[in-house]
């Protein structure tokens, strides 16, 4: 039997059942792990196999030179920023609407690998700059709007750390992160909106990609590789968080029967 007793709340309306399936830890936790080993090992074969074709096999730029190869790492950080913040909100309002348990361990979880994520967006980011505009930061509408989602990330992951009650920071965290939304279109749509230094979408733009595809294919593949890892460190993070509630769960059961027996 599972040691930790499912959460529920009377006043929140039904989960989907896909939801719901996964609400046991005993359950999450076979499950996880049996795909955490096949989704380590997909990740480091496609980014291996991505960054050596980035590194050894893709051409260099004929304008940037070698130093377009930092692009194989910051385009990837900088969608997996956008969209690991995305499923923070996701998995926050599964929190705040469901009282889903495992929503609020994953948000927990997703906030400090979504910070190291957008650091390195931030710091490779300012390493391309340096050569290309002269100056490794300037306050553009790109820029400062990252920053901001970094901010938003540390916050989140602060946040549901400051309560004694975890149940308090996890709302807490939920709310900043559901609001801290409308700061995506912005990131992602600044280089249109704003006359920016920041070259505008190469990639994701509704005609064809302003990229060759010696280019861009290696750069897919290292965007996949970088997602699974992504995936394959927070579903780590989050079995280990379930474990540690479990294990916490059964000590303070052992504390109060020997308090009972102590009593009796």
């Amino acid at each position: 039997m599972d040691a930790t007793p499912p959460i529920t709340a009377a006043a929140a309306p039904p989960a989907p059942r896909s939801l719901h399936r996964f609400a046991n830890p005993g359950r999450f936790l076979r499950a996880s792990g049996r795909v955490l080993p096949w989704l380590s090992a997909a990740a480091a074969g496609v980014l291996a196999a991505g960054v050596a074709w980035a590194l050894a096999f893709s051409p260099p730029d004929w304008q940037q030179g070698e130093t377009v190869r930092i692009m194989y790492v910051h385009v990837p950080m900088a969608w997996l920023a956008m969209g690991g913040y995305l499923a923070l909100a996701l998995a926050s309002a599964a929190a705040l609407v469901w009282r889903h348990p495992l929503a609020d361990l994953l948000a927990r979880e997703l906030s400090p690998v979504g910070a190291v994520v957008t650091a390195l967006c931030l710091a490779t980011g300012s390493l391309w700059g340096r050569p290309m505009w002269g100056t490794w930061w300037v306050w553009d509408a790109r820029l400062t709007s990252v920053l901001v989602l970094f901010f938003l990330w540390l916050g989140h992951a602060a946040l549901v750390r400051a309560f004694d009650e975890p149940e308090r920071g996890a709302r807490a965290g939920a709310i900043l992160a559901l609001i801290g939304v409308v700061n995506l279109p912005i990131v992602k749509f600044s280089v249109d909106w704003w006359n920016t230094l920041h070259q505008p979408a190469s990639v994701t733009r509704l005609g064809a990609p302003a990229m060759h595809v010696e280019m861009l294919y290696p750069l897919l593949v290292c965007a996949l590789g970088f997602a699974l890892a992504f995936a394959a460190l927070v579903l780590a993070r989050t079995r280990a968080a379930v474990m540690e509630r479990r294990i916490r769960a059964l000590e303070l059961a052992r504390a109060r029967r020997e308090e009972r027996g102590m009593a009796a």
